[in-house]
């Protein structure tokens, strides 16, 4: 029996995880993906609403299409550049703690987003999406301790397999779920059940005994690697979100460029030399930790592949599309990746972590590229749609928890919470840059009329929206570039070997 070192408390031989646990984790966990995740698909719906009329028909919009896109991507901006920080304060003051804290942000977050109108809509519209951010650092590291921490062997991956559930699961219902609410409900509906959804979590979360890293494991946190680490990536953001906006050769996005490219450097040299680094790269010397969290963030990435997809549909043929209908096309998404989480864990157990990750990848790749053809004729694209979304799902269920088990599986003890912290940091980085540049993508091609591809392929049926369908083919080709960058990343760095983690 393992020594569990990193708990301070004595709960820890006698307390084991059981069902009530699970499900307030699950829950907290479903908080971002399921209700915050919802943004992308009805962001048309809340500009509408909060500018009182269609974008395109006002002169001067309270919120204009790009500051929509920043609150799009800011809450997973903000889970990630917090999430190694709060992992690691949940190591020290309890990961129980931080995830009941995690929760009331959440509610904090969901209440000023259903209460911004007027001209104060956007400030409070984005302060409540950087709160769900935070919110989302919170739980998602502190809750991954407790699954590492409260269950061992076979009942640890049945409980990543949940956790994975609530996270991988919630993302596949947010489209579907909020197009549902956005078209036949007031689109607020939506953070009203997340609210309710996070004081169950709290509810259930409450009494668990306390967890915590082992006293002696603490460290003083890496503050000005954070705060360089912060800068840097606040500068590529605002330069993927607002570059083409603000002129992409302006003074003011060479200068942020550069901060950003300056800034990566200095961090890597200064969290060398740190006697505790705000990111260790000492684990990243676990070479399936590596190929873990690196194909972890170019998989996040594709998630731009659901948001532009919704919305492609929605300005394309807004005749046929509202946001319930679009999203219904996800149905098999929701499905197949609730469905074949388990399947993942069960290929873990027989495979090990490389061949399901490899095979989840390229579906997920598969997936991107049924997306692509644009050109044809809206029947058509339909019934590729529903197979795209369908095998999206199945190549993360496959995906999601060989890869956040053999992430867990190989952190020190001592510090579960920032590594968890790290490997979370790259979902959620993935997901808001992925879905930044597919965004950007997206809105430079539709706003200009650019036909790259019109030369090689012919837009079948209305030409009127030529300019929309080629804008989403050129995204979804991008995405397909990252579910091969992350093929490449986990066949370069995970091993080989069909035992695993047997304990």
């Amino acid at each position: 029996m393992k020594t569990p070192q990193a708990v301070a408390t004595p709960a820890k031989p006698t307390y084991q995880g059981n069902d009530k646990l699970l499900l307030g984790i699950v829950l907290g966990v479903l908080t971002f993906w399921m209700f915050a995740g919802t943004v992308g698909t009805v962001a048309r719906a809340i500009l509408t609403d909060l500018n009182g009329g269609p974008i395109d028909e006002i002169a001067e919009p309270l919120i204009s299409l790009n500051q929509m896109n920043l609150a799009v991507s800011i809450t997973a901006l903000f889970s990630g550049l917090f999430i190694v920080f709060m992992g690691g304060l949940a190591d020290r003051i309890g990961r129980v703690r931080i995830a009941v804290v995690g929760n009331m942000l959440g509610i904090a977050g969901s209440l000023l987003i259903v209460l911004a109108a007027g001209s104060a809509a956007l400030p409070m519209l984005l302060t409540g999406r950087a709160l769900q951010g935070l919110s989302a650092a919170c739980i998602m590291p502190s809750t991954m301790a407790l699954v590492k921490t409260y269950w061992d062997g076979a009942a640890r991956q049945r409980a990543v397999s949940m956790w994975s559930i609530g996270s991988w699961g919630g993302s596949g219902i947010a489209a579907l779920f909020g197009g549902f609410v956005a078209t036949n409900y007031d689109w607020r509906v939506i953070f009203y059940m997340s609210i309710v959804v996070s004081l169950l979590s709290i509810s259930l979360i409450w009494r668990t005994p306390e967890s915590k890293a082992d006293a002696t494991a603490h460290r003083r946190f890496d503050v000005p690697g954070m705060l360089i680490f912060m800068v840097t990536v606040l500068a590529l953001m605002v330069v993927l979100i607002f570059g083409r906006q603000i002129g992409w050769t302006s003074p003011t996005t060479l200068a942020l460029a550069a901060v950003a490219v300056v800034g990566t450097a200095v961090f890597f040299l200064v969290e060398r030399t740190r006697p505790a680094p705000f990111i260790d790269f000492t684990l990243f010397k676990n070479i399936t930790f590596t190929g873990a969290t690196l194909s972890n963030f170019l998989l996040n990435g594709t998630i731009g592949l659901l948001i532009v997809s919704q919305q492609m549909l929605q300005i394309a043929r807004p005749e046929l599309f509202d946001p319930w209908k679009a999203g219904l096309l996800t149905i098999g998404y929701a499905v197949t990746i609730i469905g074949f989480i388990r399947v993942g864990e069960k290929l873990l157990r027989r495979f090990g972590p490389r061949k399901p990750m490899i095979w989840g990848a390229s579906i997920v790749g598969l997936a991107c590229l049924a997306l692509v053809p644009t050109n044809l004729l809206v029947g058509q694209y339909e019934v590729l749609a529903v197979i795209a979304y369908a095998l999206f799902g199945i190549g993360l269920a496959f995906y999601a928890t060989p890869s956040t088990d053999a992430a867990l599986s190989n952190l020190p003890p001592a510090q579960a919470g920032a590594g968890a912290g790290i490997y979370k940091m790259a979902s959620s980085l993935g997901g808001a840059i992925g879905a930044a540049i597919s965004l950007t993508i997206f809105t430079s091609f539709l706003g200009s009329g650019v036909s790259i591809v019109g030369e090689l392929l012919v837009t079948q049926g209305m030409h009127e929206n030529e300019a929309v369908r080629q804008a989403g083919m050129v995204t979804f080709l991008f995405n397909l570039v990252l579910a091969l960058l992350a093929i490449i990343s986990i066949v370069a760095t995970v091993p080989k070997g069909r035992k695993y983690n047997d304990d």
